[in-house]
């Protein structure tokens, strides 16, 4: 059906880079079909309404056309409507296969039956990002009078979206036949109820009374009830608060996402909990739609969509020493257990890279993996980002509260990077929370069962912290049930050639460069720096090796590293930061900048390239126009 739609618009001589419609109707035109439509729009705009109700704050939107594709209205999440808009699918634009090639609207309308199109199946390119699920809709004669069309992003795809499209259509065509009231709210129901045990929550309706009218498979798997002994009982033994919520409605107030316990002894559970009333045809409310959803599902999708996951394994640690082989045996043998782990070692030595590879080989390899860096974040903040806070718990916070870190990462792990900077204070809750396996939101009097595996990781002497007074000695025992030492890059120079030749290879694949030539006095020089910075340092310096060597013929750095290196003695004095941050004094007492070296090498690419700034330019990977602005900075070429 696709490819006989594609060929179609091939012969109409639509293109597949088009983006908007060919025939847009405005005006007295638009006017007049929106008015001859009238009826149409009165009937289908409450399904729309109801159907909208299922996928809001989803991306998706709804759309209605006329037999002939015209757009007659459309609904949907603010931010999907905008993105639609910029595609002039505004009420109006004709949706037919001649306007806009193969889309769910045109093709239904063409095929006379209800279908998908999805990201490649539309003609046009511009449509590619969406899935789109389109029905006819037609009237008592059996005549085709309208389509209805819920159109997402196309990662959303699932057929359960066009049997939400196709229930509201039959809903709709059912409101047209003009029956009996109750035959039309019982076909009705009919409908909506397979909506209902199609969507992926909880949902239970009641009427004014509290009592169950209907609840679908989701809610009681969610909440574990059995669906024969809920149906006509009241709803005050899970939902105590059934009678608030309509005095809110009442009011003319909504409730939407509010976070719920049940009642003990049911469970612990937390649940987000929406509702919406439901009106007769006097606009009197005669119950209301519960809609319940499992905290940590939401939790589990904020974390995958906004990827707190670990990425790394052991395959992915470089290094043949001794030294690095024991830390990764180590790290292998208590990957499983549960228990705290506390990474200790210079800055740049890799501890998050052991704690995702860590994490990677438990059980818990399939939850998320949330890092904190304790160092960042101001002190202000670190007790709301790990604990999190309660709606008004201090000006400026946010309305519904704010779940923390502990919380999100809940069934998996939790990094905490650069522990030995967690103030004094805040190293109280934390214990409590190792200790007692519960975290309490700011401003908050619930305890919040939290399972969470906790690695910590830290550059500081922790024992000097301790002698210090700044890092409490329970918490250290707490953390350091298996602590690991990963040594820096000094006391295992075994590995930089291995690291050296990885990076190489790495970082020339990022830059789509060639792996450099390093000739025997630079490559005997990198093996005997003390790298500091460690494997950072190495890193960062093969990065820029491998920029600066952008052809193959030609090599800027050639044999040379920054003047620090030039003058190395085999040992290393440590390194003082310049005012600006950009000088570093090596041993020797030399002193470099980055400043000198992208100097030295324009100098150096201009004197190859005889004073051409286009080849200059270009072996740089830098605009002309940059070019010749640090040109006049460093008096290059100038007078």
């Amino acid at each position: 059906m696709i490819a006989e739609s594609h060929s179609r618009c091939e012969k109409f001589g639509i293109e597949t880079d088009r983006v908007y419609p060919s025939h847009v109707l405005k005006g007295e035109v638009l006017q007049r079909r929106l008015f001859e439509h009238e009826r149409l729009l009165d009937i289908v705009a409450p399904f729309m309404d109801i159907l909208y109700e299922a996928v809001e704050n989803s991306g998706f939107f709804i759309i209605l056309t006329d037999k002939d594709g015209y757009i007659l209205r459309s609904k949907g999440d603010p931010d999907a409507i905008i993105q639609s808009e910029k595609l002039n699918m505004v009420i109006g634009a004709s949706m037919a296969e001649k306007s806009i090639g193969t889309n769910a609207m045109g093709t239904c309308l063409y095929e006379g039956m209800p279908l998908q199109v999805t990201a490649h199946e539309h003609y046009i390119k511009a449509y590619h990002r969406w899935t789109c699920s389109a029905a006819p809709i037609r009237n008592p004669k059996g005549e085709i009078i309208a389509s209805l069309n819920l159109t997402g992003d196309s990662k959303l795809f699932h057929p359960h979206t066009l049997g939400l499209v196709v229930a509201a259509v039959r809903a709709v065509e059912n409101q047209l036949l003009g029956d009996k009231a109750r035959e039309q709210l019982n076909e009705t129901f009919h409908y909506l109820q397979s909506v209902l045990e199609s969507v992926s929550a909880g949902i239970i309706t009641i009427d004014t009374n509290g009592t169950v009218k209907t609840l679908n498979p989701w809610a009681c798997s969610l909440l574990n009830l059995e669906k024969e002994k809920m149906i006509g009982k009241s709803i005050n033994c899970l939902l105590p608060i059934w009678q608030d919520i309509f005095k809110r409605f009442d009011r003319g107030e909504s409730f939407l996402d509010a976070e719920i316990t049940l009642p003990k002894p049911r469970n612990k559970e937390r649940y987000d909990l929406s509702a919406y009333p439901i009106y007769d045809e006097n606009k009197q409310i005669i119950g209301m739609v519960l809609v319940i959803k499992g905290i940590q599902k939401i939790f589990n999708l904020v974390n995958k969509y906004t990827g707190m996951r670990a990425y790394y394994t052991f395959d992915d640690i470089v290094g043949d020493s001794q030294e690095i082989r024991q830390i990764i045996d180590h790290a292998k043998t208590i990957a499983g257990a549960p228990s705290t782990v506390l990474l200790m070692g210079d800055s740049g030595t890799g501890k998050e890279l052991l704690a995702q590879s860590i994490h990677n080989a438990s059980l818990r390899r399939n939850e998320v993996f949330i890092a904190v860096n304790c160092g960042a974040l101001p002190k202000n903040l670190i007790e709301s980002e790990l604990f999190g806070y309660e709606e008004g718990a201090f000006t400026g916070s946010r309305k519904g509260g704010h779940a923390g870190k502990f919380e999100l990462a809940n069934g998996g792990t939790i990094f905490l990077d650069e522990i030995g900077e967690m103030p004094l204070d805040l190293q109280v809750n934390l214990l409590r929370v190792l200790q007692e396996g519960y975290v309490t939101r700011i401003g908050g009097t619930k305890n919040i069962a939290v399972d969470v595996r906790v690695i910590a990781a830290t550059k500081k002497n922790l024992f000097e912290e301790l002698r210090k007074g700044t890092f409490r000695e329970d918490l250290f025992y707490r953390l350091s049930v298996i602590p690991l030492f990963i040594p820096p890059l000094r006391e295992r120079k075994q590995d930089i050639k291995a690291l050296l030749n990885h990076f190489m290879n790495v970082k020339a694949q990022k830059l789509n460069k060639p792996v450099p030539h390093i000739s025997l006095e630079l490559h005997e020089k990198i093996m005997r720096y003390n790298w500091p910075g460690n494997v950072r340092e190495l890193e960062n310096f093969v990065e820029n090796l491998v920029n600066f060597n952008g052809m193959s013929s030609f090599n800027i750095i050639s044999s040379e590293l920054p003047n620090g290196f030039h003058n190395y003695n085999g040992s290393y004095d440590g390194q003082q930061k310049s005012e600006g941050g950009t000088t570093k004094k090596m041993s020797g007492n030399k002193t470099f900048s980055l400043e000198d070296i992208e100097k030295d090498a324009i100098k150096d690419s201009m004197a190859h390239h005889n004073g051409n700034v286009t080849q200059v330019s270009r072996q740089l990977g830098i605009s002309r126009t940059t070019l010749y602005s640090k040109m006049r900075k460093y008096r290059i070429g100038v007078s």
